[in-house]
């Protein structure tokens, strides 16, 4: 699946189209930003998908429910809340070019409620917009709050510990995704195929639980798998691909991914998904590590 990933627009002038064009065409998923650069009205006007829409839980309540139904109006089918973002991690990138969206370019979710423009600043527009819009109280209450406004699923984004997988399904979550946003929050935080195998038994098959983030071949989609996942997002990818080749190119890297894991499928000796198991993996907690040879 796709995962979320603002500003598209500034890889591609077709941008989330193309996405979501090459998404529909490989029969798989695509999440939509809520700082997306088209709107999710637009996206679904590209045609009959399947669309999970990202959310931020704004300090206006207002802005989150109009945001919420009108994903649901647009014929989206879940909402993957992003709990790992209270406030901004600090991006030096961004600091240093003192990041702002291109005056051509707005949060066109946000365009007719004046919170569509990012204004610049001394460090970075968007850690100045995060700050003065995103609401730092945010807690397991607001899971069961969405729940009261919408019937679409919600997945919780941003989980990587045990502890918080138990709360985030004692919450209401019809799904876990595991992620650390890319590893742009916080430094040394784990790799999400580390944490993956703790969310998995945490979550004793009670809801699904994905895997996003550092998925680059067919063989770490596999590996995904094999510790208990029941789906991957990719990030950087799709980005990477859109920049170079617009909707050609998304449709390219979603094609390679899906011929990798196949043959990584088939190297294994599997001949379907179910075949694909925790036996295939073997991790630095599975065995003592191997010792040197002795010296002659």
């Amino acid at each position: 699946m796709i995962a979320p990933t603002a500003f598209q627009k500034m890889a591609h002038p077709e941008g989330e189209y193309a996405t979501a064009r090459a998404a529909s065409a490989a029969g798989t998923i695509m999440t939509l930003s809520s700082w997306a650069t088209s709107s999710v009205e637009e996206v679904a006007s590209t045609g009959p998908g399947i669309r999970f829409f990202q959310l931020y839980v704004y300090k206006d309540r207002n802005v989150v429910a109009q945001l919420v139904r009108r994903a649901e109006r647009a014929g989206f089918k879940a909402i993957a809340l992003t709990v790992d973002t209270p406030r901004l991690g600090r991006r030096e990138a961004d600091i240093k070019n003192r990041f702002t969206l291109p005056p051509y370019l707005t949060l066109k979710n946000f365009e007719g409620l004046n919170l569509g423009k990012m204004d610049e600043a001394n460090d970075s527009g968007l850690a100045s917009y995060v700050a003065g819009q995103i609401d730092r109280t945010l807690s397991w209450k607001d899971v069961k709050w969405l729940q009261t406004i919408t019937t679409m699923p919600i997945l919780v984004k941003g989980v990587i510990t045990a502890e918080d997988t138990r709360m985030a399904i004692q919450a209401g979550a019809a799904g876990i995704i595991v992620s650390n946003h890319g590893a742009r929050q916080l430094d040394y935080v784990p790799a999400t195929i580390m944490a993956l195998e703790e969310v998995v038994k945490a979550a004793q098959g009670r809801v699904p639980v994905f895997l996003d983030g550092g998925v680059r071949r067919g063989t770490d989609v596999f590996k995904a798998l094999a510790l208990g996942a029941a789906g991957i997002f990719i990030g950087r990818p799709v980005v990477f691909s859109l920049a170079a080749e617009g909707e050609a190119g998304v449709r390219n890297v979603l094609q390679m991914l899906r011929e990798e894991f196949e043959l990584t499928m088939a190297l294994s000796g599997c001949t379907s998904l179910k075949e694909i198991t925790r036996d295939h993996i073997v991790t630095e907690w599975d065995a003592p590590r191997a010792r040197p040879a002795p010296r002659l």
